[in-house]
This record gives structure tokens, C-alpha cells and sequence, in this order.
């Protein structure tokens, strides 16, 4: 009988976790009323739960996975669950671990909204803070400041210190914040000669920030430091719920904008800043994974008539559904100490107009990557299940 051939009588563990044997050199798992699963045995090796494969304390691999031999295969499977392999490497597998490996982690599901979304509540800063001076690793509170961030976009924490690096404070419960040409923090409030709309009284239009950079900034911290002008209330557009009901409702529209790279620019006296890419940009799945929109600083290339007149048709659908006025805009007034943390892959954001003849209005603004925000909710959450 040759390698390609071997095989053992079907194995069954002790726990309920599955069948397993061999057929054609591969390592096929058969749950209880599921569909079988077959598992390449380079696959399997490159990622085995052993000393010799994987470091224990940091799951690096060990080996040049490369180097494998491109015919190895599996050729037997023990009751104890020892696995051999073509080029005479065995290992005892973890039923646990083959549980892991198969199951992986639910990616976690957007809410998508519109303008009747009750505003989720806000967490309290000074227990974040103090959780996490307790433990870093260990912070329930924040666990859940994360999870809604995920869930909805965005989330609100309150009683941030007011003084100026009062946000700093709270972004150093997450991890680092990402510099850029305007430094680390910076200030949201009109002044003179002003070198961007944004330090205007004027109202702002739904947009996402800085998509002329590389890469995108992940994620938007605005902590309000005061806020009793008349006017400036914050508004916010699901960018999700607006791709996914163009895609229903105009699927032309829709296909044009995620097909169509326009070019977003940003410049000053310092800096000269451009990126490339579509309005809304799909996964490998087809599904949303980021939308732009900035009014100031895209421009689209001199394309053929009939391409920019779908995509200026198109442009326009957009910028119907996430109009200020529109059923998906949600609007709030930030007060002092609180903090909005946005997704700026996912939402618009802007703000009405406000007067300064009475009361002013002062936020400061910093971003955080999204590997950043990812690692801390990921190890809460790994910290929450160890419990």
C-alpha cells in the first residue's frame, strides 16, 4: 500500500469533538452533523501546536515553512491522536487545539444605523482610568468602550480631563497615538487666518479625514474641552448603512464607486499630501471595508465623458443619502469631558455651523491606527475568556 494510500480505522476521541482519519494523504475531521472538513497537511504542519513548529510563548513559527516538502502528506492517524506525517515527523495533536484552529474567533458584526439610532451610553473615564492602573490587561469598562466602537463606529467617554492633553490621558488606556504633519494633538476651533475649514466657524459636510494620506488615518479621538457657542452640533452617517442601501437602491451607482480611483490632496505650506482610491472600497468577500468622502480634497482624473458623467451620477447618489438633512445623519451636542472616539474607515462626520457672539467651542483632536485599537480590544477580550 503506498503512502497516498495509507489509512487507519476511523478514530474516535474520547471528547465529542469530532471523528478523524486520513484519506489521501490529507487529515479529514468529521463533526457530528456538519460536512466533513479536509485539512492540507503543509496546512496543518506549518501551523502545529508544537515545540519544534511553533515558540510556545510567542506562536512564531520555527521552521522555513517553505522549505516543507511540497509532496508531504499525512499518513496515519493514532486513537491517542498522534499524527504522522510522509518525511517521519509525529506529533500528538490537542483536541482543543484543533477546536481553535477550526473554530477561530466570530468576527465580530457592525450594527448598521440611521438617524433614529438612540445614542449608546457614554463610559465614565475615571473608571476606565481606574481599572486600568489596576491592570491593563483587565479592563471591563473598556472592554465595552471597544466593543460598541466596533458594533457602531463610534463610542463617547466622559469626564476626560479638560486641560489640554486631557485626551492623552484617555488614549493611553489603548495604546499609542498616530503623529502627523500637525503633530500629535491638535486644536478644533476657529482662528484667524485658518489654514483648514475645519478652524472655521463654518459648518462641515459629512466627511472622512485625511484619506489623502497612506494610510488613512484608523481612528478619530474628539474630546471637547468647551462648548456653549450657539451651533456646532456634531453629526455622524453610518458610511456602512449609506454603501450598503446605495448598493440596493442604485447598483450602478454603487459598482462606479468602487471601481472609479480619484485622487485626494492635501496642501500647506509643510506638506503635500495625496493618495489614490475608490469612494467606497470592497473586500475579498465584496463586502464594505472603508468609504471616503471629502468634498475639499478630492479631485477625479480627466476620464472619458461617459465614465465621469456615472461617476459624477453617482457621486451625487452618495452625497444624497449622507446630506446634514438626510435620514441617516444622527446629530448630538458634545459637552465638556467627553470624548467621541469614530471609526474613520466607517463614518462621516461633521458638525453644524456655530456663532462665537456668545460662548465658544474648543476640541482637541488626535487618530490612533487601527492595529492599535484592535490589539487592546483583542487581548480584553482574551483576558475576559481566560476568566
Amino acid at each position: 500500500m503506498s503512502v497516498m494510500e495509507t489509512v487507519v480505522a476511523p478514530v474516535q476521541p474520547a471528547s465529542p469533538m469530532a471523528e478523524m482519519t486520513v484519506e489521501e494523504g490529507h487529515l479529514i475531521i468529521q463533526r457530528s452533523g456538519q460536512t466533513k472538513i479536509r485539512l492540507h497537511p503543509i496546512w496543518l504542519r506549518e501551523r502545529l501546536n508544537d515545540a519544534r513548529i511553533t515558540d510556545p510563548l510567542t506562536g512564531q513559527r520555527l521552521i522555513e515553512a517553505a522549505d516543507l516538502p511540497l509532496d508531504l502528506t499525512i499518513t496515519a492517524v493514532s486513537e491517542n491522536l498522534t499524527l504522522q506525517f510522509s518525511d517521519g515527523f509525529e506529533c500528538i495533536l490537542s483536541e482543543r487545539w484543533i477546536n481553535d484552529i477550526l473554530s477561530g474567533s466570530p468576527e465580530q458584526q457592525p450594527v448598521l444605523w440611521d438617524s433614529t439610532l438612540t445614542l449608546p451610553e457614554s463610559y465614565d473615564f475615571s473608571e476606565i482610568q481606574r481599572q486600568h492602573r489596576k491592570d491593563p490587561s483587565h479592563n471591563p469598562p473598556l472592554a465595552a468602550f471597544l466593543d460598541q466602537l466596533k458594533t457602531y463606529g463610534f463610542s463617547i467617554v466622559s469626564n476626560v480631563p479638560t486641560h489640554m492633553d486631557g485626551a492623552l490621558e484617555f488614549a493611553g488606556t489603548i495604546g499609542p497615538i498616530r503623529y502627523t504633519n500637525w503633530g500629535g494633538l491638535a486644536d478644533v476651533k476657529a482662528i484667524a487666518n485658518a489654514y483648514d475649514l475645519t478652524m472655521t466657524p463654518r459648518h462641515l459636510e459629512p466627511h472622512s479625514d485625511n484619506p489623502y494620506r497612506e494610510p488613512v488615518p484608523g481612528y478619530i479621538l474628539l474630546h471637547c474641552l468647551t462648548n456653549d457657542a450657539a451651533g456646532g452640533d456634531s453629526t455622524l452617517v453610518d458610511g456602512f448603512k449609506a454603501a450598503e442601501t446605495l448598493r440596493i437602491q442604485d447598483p450602478e451607482a454603487f459598482e462606479t464607486l468602487t471601481s472609479t480611483i480619484v485622487q485626494f490632496r492635501y496642501r500647506d505650506s509643510t506638506s503635500l499630501l495625496e493618495n489614490r482610491a475608490p469612494l467606497i472600497s470592497l473586500d475579498e468577500k465584496g463586502s464594505v471595508r472603508q468609504v471616503r468622502y471629502s468634498n475639499r480634497t478630492e479631485l477625479i482624473d480627466l476620464l472619458p465623458d461617459e465614465h465621469l458623467d456615472r461617476y459624477y451620477r453617482a457621486r451625487q447618489a452618495l452625497w444624497h443619502l449622507i446630506l446634514p438633512a438626510s435620514p441617516l445623519t444622527l446629530g448630538f451636542k458634545l459637552k465638556p469631558g467627553d470624548l467621541l472616539m469614530m471609526d474613520n474607515y466607517r463614518l462621516y462626520h461633521g458638525r453644524s455651523g456655530y456663532t462665537l457672539d456668545h460662548g465658544s467651542r474648543h476640541m482637541r483632536q488626535c487618530y490612533m491606527d487601527r492595529d492599535i485599537v484592535a490589539s487592546k480590544r483583542d487581548v480584553l477580550k482574551r483576558q475576559k475568556q481566560a476568566i
